[in-house]
This record gives structure tokens, C-alpha cells and sequence, in this order.
């Protein structure tokens, strides 16, 4: 039986109309899915997982919960065809059955989709289902909206960022317990480096349990890239660990050999000082464009934070028997080099090495 006609089998005129999705999910789902017979029942399934949970959401919120229901209904298919894949030797199917509850976590998931999707403004909703579900370009948005279509892009990466936050909170069901902490949730899920920064997204992190509870998946989505990693720092291994990554990613840039030994034994020097002072902390590389081609390290940690800077900067300065550099060392060995720190909040250094600085 096809989408339709099982739509068309339904007599409850008070229902909602499923029926005007099919064309919006067939084309989600058959721009993933080659072939016909495959999306036709993936529709099918979309739809009446749709059907089902349509008295639950919201008057205008439908299009979008069908379009995140097929989303979820295709990745299962892959999931479940590279389960299958890696297990096609084995003489006995190994294919996990249908957990009793699988239903429930289903129908939770969706609830959480649509609680989330009502936590947007009427604008952000509207613009978001005209884009992703109409297919309407940024250009007759922007003409719409008054606005411009580079700053109606701007404005749909902001709402999918909110979403996906508003989404989590919903799930795990808690509120942020300050207001630090929705700027930077929002910030790892848009993936803005530079608000990142400015929010002192790490320190936030390494200070509310809750933010650090829900960042993975945001963290997850947004750190996929290859231009950075972060590196918690605990341990004597840890610094090891930090040198090693800073090193070979740097590497990719062309430093010279001696430029990366220079990174290297400055990592060292910062992430040695996160565990003899302050126990625990983290270690950020990334590789940099802009203005040039360079790698910045940000080492944070939540510390007792340094007396006083100024004399810890400098030459001489050491508390313990390390490298004998210190601070001022590992700054001489950047290019840039900058200590912000603030008794019983932690402290945290930023350094950067330019590749063609000479």
C-alpha cells in the first residue's frame, strides 16, 4: 500500500493533514536514498511516525518534525546497513532484536524535537521551514525579511545552532543554571571559534557540570575538523600527550624542524605547569589562516591562578625543578604570547607561532 493511500485510509476529519507532507518527505528522503522501492517505504514509515505524534505537536511545527523524523529514519536504515555489512560473514545473525522500550524512546525523542522547535521565535521557525522545508533560496528570503541574504544565512546557522541546544535541554531535561551558559552552548554548536573565545567557552566548560554534560554532542558536530584538537591535562602523560599533538599537527603548515621543537617544548612548559599547580586543566591546538598561516595553543585550567603575573613572566621566574624556562621561556619561544589569570577562577595562556614569522 502506498503513503498515500494509507493516509487516505484515515476518516478523522479533525486530524491533522499528513497527507500535504508526502511531497516535502519523499523529496528529504530520495535525495539520500537511491533507490525507489527503499524510500518509498521510508515515507511510509516517516509517515506514520508522524501520524502518530501529530496530536502532540504544536500547530505549525508538523513540516519540521516530519522533516527531523525522516532525517532520523534514514540514518537508522544506514546504521542498520553497516550493521548488517560487518556482520555478513558470521553464520548466525547477530543483529540486536527490538528492545521492549524502543517505542518509548522514539515517542521522548520526538516530543523533544517538537518542545524544542517551539522554544524558537515565530521569525526563526518560519525562516528555517521556508528554507529547509519549501527549499525557498536565501535571496527571496532576504527580499521577504528586508534583510540580505548573506545576513539571512548568517541568521539560519544561528537558528539550527539554537535548536540543536534548545533540543538537548529539552532532553536531559534541566535549565542552565547560569546565564553563561546558554552563550556557550550556543557557541559549540555553532562552531564559532571566535565566540568561543570571547565567552571563555573552555573555562565554562571546566567550571558548570551541566554544560560539560551536554557539550559532547555539540563539541561532536563542531570539532570534526582536522585543524584542531583538544587534549585534557591531568597527568605527567598528559604533557607527553600535548607535546606529541602540537608537534604533528603544526607540522602540517611546514614548519622547519627546529620551529616545531620550539612549539613542543613550550607545550610542555604550560601543560607541565596545569598539573604541578592547578591538578587538572586542557590544552587546545588549532591551526590558524588567518592572518596568516600559524598554530595557536590555549592551555586553561581552573586553578588557584597565578599572584602575580608580571613577576611569573619574568626571566628566572620557576617554582619547581622543570625545563628551567617557565613562562617567560615559552614565551620567548612564540611569537605570541599572552597570561590571564585570576586568583581561585584558574589561569589561562594563549600562544600563538606564525609559520613564515622569521
Amino acid at each position: 500500500m502506498g503513503a498515500t493511500d494509507f493516509i487516505g485510509a484515515r476518516e478523522d476529519p479533525s486530524a491533522p493533514d499528513v497527507a500535504a507532507l508526502i511531497p516535502m518527505v519523499r523529496r528529504v528522503i530520495g535525495a539520500r536514498v537511491a533507490d525507489p522501492t527503499t524510500a518509498e517505504d521510508l515515507v511510509q514509515e516517516t509517515l506514520v511516525r508522524v501520524l502518530t505524534a501529530a496530536p502532540r505537536v504544536e500547530p505549525g511545527m508538523l513540516e519540521p518534525y516530519a522533516i527531523v523524523t525522516a532525517r532520523n529514519v534514514v540514518t537508522s536504515l544506514w546504521r542498520q546497513q553497516d550493521r548488517d555489512r560487518r556482520n555478513q560473514h558470521r553464520v548466525v545473525d547477530l543483529s540486536p532484536p527490538d528492545a521492549p522500550d524502543d517505542d518509548m524512546l522514539a515517542r521522548e525523542e520526538q516530543e523533544a524535537v517538537a518542545a524544542a522547535l517551539a522554544r524558537l521565535t515565530d521569525r526563526e521557525r518560519d525562516t528555517l521551514v521556508a528554507h529547509e522545508v519549501s527549499g525557498q533560496d536565501t535571496r527571496s528570503l532576504a527580499e521577504e525579511l528586508g534583510s540580505t541574504a548573506g545576513a539571512v544565512a548568517a541568521q539560519l546557522n544561528r537558528t539550527r545552532a539554537r535548536l540543536r541546544v534548545e533540543y538537548l535541554l529539552v532532553r536531559e531535561n534541566v535549565e542552565p543554571p547560569t546565564d553563561r551558559c546558554r552563550p556557550v552552548l550556543l557557541a559549540l554548536s555553532g562552531g564559532d571559534r571566535r565566540r568561543q573565545r570571547e565567552v571563555d567557552a573552555g573555562r565554562h566548560l571546566l567550571e558548570c557540570e551541566v554544560c560539560a554534560r551536554l557539550s559532547p554532542p555539540l563539541m561532536e558536530r563542531t570539532q570534526s575538523r582536522d585543524d584542531e584538537l583538544r587534549i585534557p591535562i591531568a597527568v605527567d602523560a598528559d604533557v607527553v600527550a600535548a607535546r606529541q599533538a602540537a608537534r604533528e599537527l603544526a607540522s602540517r603548515l611546514g614548519f622547519a624542524r627546529t620551529e616545531l621543537t620550539l612549539i613542543a617544548t613550550a607545550v610542555s612548559e604550560v601543560t607541565r605547569n596545569i598539573v604541578r599547580f592547578a591538578g587538572a586543566g586542557e590544552v587546545v591546538v588549532e591551526l590558524l589562516d588567518q592572518p596568516r598561516a600559524g598554530v595557536r595553543i590555549t592551555a586553561r585550567d581552573t586553578g588557584p591562578g597565578i599572584p602575580d603575573v608580571q613577576a611569573a613572566l619574568a626571566d628566572g621566574y620557576s617554582t619547581y625543578n622543570g625545563l628551567g624556562l617557565g613562562l617567560p621561556g615559552a614565551r620567548r619561544l612564540m611569537d605570541e604570547f599572552a597570561v590571564v589569570s585570576e586568583s581561585g577562577r584558574g589561569t589561562t595562556v594563549t600562544m600563538t607561532k606564525w609559520c613564515d614569522a622569521r
